[in-house]
């Protein structure tokens, strides 16, 4: 079935229809959801949230554009989540110049700070990168080995992606591949083996073709899959099946 490992369903849009939408998963062929946090004030619901759906995991962490939030005191409190059940990720955590909202030196310190709990924790990471890619590889090189993880929502050069697969790490495939704009993704999945792809959503945000634009959710990886399967020459059922395995290997779950 198919498995989501990086979605975020505490979002205000899910607000109206969001216990529906999740209770008709498992009818539409989604089998596991990774609820992943952002901001500070996310982290706490993304962990109550799971506690209500059998099949949704969390991860922690904190956004770049967020960690103005943090501070020692509130980073000690967004670590004590990690003692509830069903957290399996430090995430999403990173670097984004795109958006430029906090200061990259700030940006770097807590993105340092949040792969070493990762470490002390053993538990895998959620890594955003945007328009950051030599600084956000060269921390990773430091402060990363012996980690595991997934480069969210991928965007650079396909050598690249193929150094993180190196590096024991997964690349995050979303509704980008379907756009006739995700020339570099496109080219990274044919370069990458199926191994090494995770499936993932980033809803409600970034829906596949034909959705483009709407309101993303689990259901529409299939038209991931399905591009995926298209670009690599294989079957829908067999990157299904591969991406499910990797990602729960990943996650151990």
């Amino acid at each position: 079935m198919i498995f989501d490992t990086h979605a975020h369903y505490d979002d205000r849009q899910f607000d109206e229809d969001r216990d529906e939408l999740l209770r008709s998963m498992s009818e539409n062929g989604v089998g596991t959801i990774v609820n992943v946090s952002a901001s500070y004030a996310s982290c706490e619901r993304v962990v109550n949230m799971v506690k209500d759906y059998p099949f949704m995991y969390a991860a922690v962490g904190i956004h770049p554009d967020e960690v103005g939030d943090l501070n020692e005191a509130s980073f000690a409190r967004m670590k004590e989540l990690f003692q509830r059940d069903k957290v399996v990720a430090v995430g999403e955590i990173g670097l984004d110049y795109y958006w430029d909202q906090e200061s990259h030196d700030l940006q770097k310190e807590w993105f340092i700070r949040q792969l070493k709990l990762a470490g002390e924790l053993k538990l895998p990471v959620l890594i955003h990168s945007r328009e950051a890619a030599a600084d956000t590889m060269e921390i990773m090189k430091e402060y990363a080995r012996g980690l595991k993880g997934v480069i969210h929502c991928y965007s650079y050069s396909k050598e690249m992606a193929a150094e993180y697969v190196r590096m024991g790490f997964y690349i995050g495939v979303g509704g980008v591949v379907t756009f006739k704009n995700g020339r570099k993704l496109k080219e990274t999945v044919k370069e990458i083996p199926l191994e090494a792809i995770v499936l993932e959503t980033d809803c409600p945000y970034l829906a596949p073709e034909p959705f483009r634009g709407k309101r993303n959710h689990s259901m529409y990886i299939r038209y991931v899959a399905e591009e995926i399967a298209r670009l690599k020459g294989i079957t829908y059922e067999e990157v299904i099946r591969q991406t499910e395995k990797n990602a729960a290997k990943l996650y151990s779950v």
